[in-house]
């Protein structure tokens, strides 16, 4: 998906992630991650936020939690905004600051005094169940928490496993009940995903969910709710912060932008934003059909893997897709030149810490004079 991207712009990432590996300093099954082109990123989307007024949380999930990435992140852009509680403690441990917790997943309850004691800019809700919790737990520690609705989102615009929210027609009976708790403050309004890019030409677009949360904000203005926040994630990117302040979001939750690895990069190379990471594998054996088998362990399933390189013949050989019964042990590629032994390249988007893989994170690549700085497992852990 991104491979093109990476051999145009970041080529010298790719001839250290297969210096890397044949050397043995990596495994196969490692992502390669460009310290330098991460925060050169993360500085861009800073002063294009600031350039329109907008505020970002950024996101880690994709690149693993990993601290070195998080604080090169973080010297922009402070205030993250963490999937989970594992993420949240990742990412304060390496000193980046709470923005947005319990978007994508509520915050356990349990889990909620400790989260809540780190004095977060927002917690998001998706219901008057979670809004009593995160009250409980504010009002015992002596605190008002501000929260975001989340929004049901648009129907056919909800990514499956990913559902909840405020449908936008009980809103109204939710904002009476949660303005009565003492605990917490009803501080603006999100959902999921706000903008997404054309398949076809990776133009990007509002969905009908970003409409629903624009109307929710406007019925809690409506109810005497003052200074609303409006977050509006997914595919936040230089090109997309324009639109999100056309149409009155104040946050963005930049993730793949820091890497390059939004789908309008795959269709644009000349996005501001540099492609940052590699995967880096190779070949385990060759079917009796010719076919090379890679080791897996890093392939996600909406990755939108098409090709690989192999550095030692130059050949560019395409992936065979995979159904979604597979279990990632290995993957195939098309027949070529390519033997067990052989490293192989892939650039395509990921989601590290839903994998198996191993995270070496490299600098000095932006001045010529290249280093590994770190290995990591995919939960940003040093090995």
């Amino acid at each position: 998906m991104f491979l093109d991207s990476v051999l145009t712009r970041n080529a010298a990432l790719a001839r250290y992630a297969a210096h890397l590996h044949d050397s043995g300093a990596i495994p196969a099954d490692t992502y390669v991650m460009d310290l330098d082109a991460v925060g050169a990123n993360a500085a861009l989307l800073a002063a294009e936020a600031r350039r329109l007024g907008l505020h970002l949380w950024f996101v880690a999930k994709q690149f693993g939690r990993n601290p070195e990435l998080v604080r090169a992140v973080a010297r922009h852009i402070p205030r993250f905004a963490a999937i989970d509680p594992a993420e949240a403690r990742t990412l304060r441990a390496a000193g980046a600051r709470a923005g947005n917790l319990g978007h994508l997943v509520q915050l356990p309850h349990r889990a909620l005094p400790q989260m809540l004691a780190w004095r977060p800019e927002a917690v998001t809700v998706f219901d008057e169940a979670n809004a009593r919790a995160v009250s409980d737990a504010a009002a015992a520690a002596g605190t008002v928490q501000d929260v975001l609705v989340r929004i049901e989102g648009a129907p056919g615009v909800v990514y499956p496993g990913q559902e909840g929210g405020v449908p936008l027609t009980g809103l109204d009976a939710f904002a009476e009940t949660a303005e009565k708790l003492p605990g917490i403050r009803i501080a603006g309004v999100t959902g999921f995903p706000c903008v997404l890019c054309d398949p076809a030409s990776g133009t990007p677009q509002a969905t009908a969910t970003f409409d629903l949360v624009l109307g929710a904000r406007d019925l809690l203005a409506r109810r005497g709710h003052r200074d609303l926040l409006v977050s509006a994630p997914s595919a936040t990117s230089a090109a997309t912060l324009p639109l999100l302040a056309e149409r009155g979001a104040t946050h963005g939750e930049p993730g793949h932008a820091l890497t390059g690895t939004t789908p309008l990069h795959a269709h644009d190379p000349h996005q501001p934003e540099q492609p940052a990471y590699v995967y880096v594998t190779e070949v385990a054996h060759r079917l009796a059909d010719g076919r090379p088998a890679v080791f897996g362990g890093g392939f996600y399933a909406r990755a939108g893997t098409v090709e690989a390189l192999v550095p030692r013949t130059g050949a560019r050989l395409a992936v065979a897709p995979a159904p979604a019964e597979n279990i990632d042990y290995y993957r195939l590629l098309e027949p070529g030149p390519a033997q067990p032994g052989d490293t192989v390249l892939l650039a395509f988007r990921t989601q590290v810490f839903v994998t198996r893989s191993t995270v070496a994170v490299v600098a000095g690549l932006s001045t010529g004079r290249p280093r590994l700085t770190g290995l990591y497992d995919p939960l940003g852990r040093a090995f």
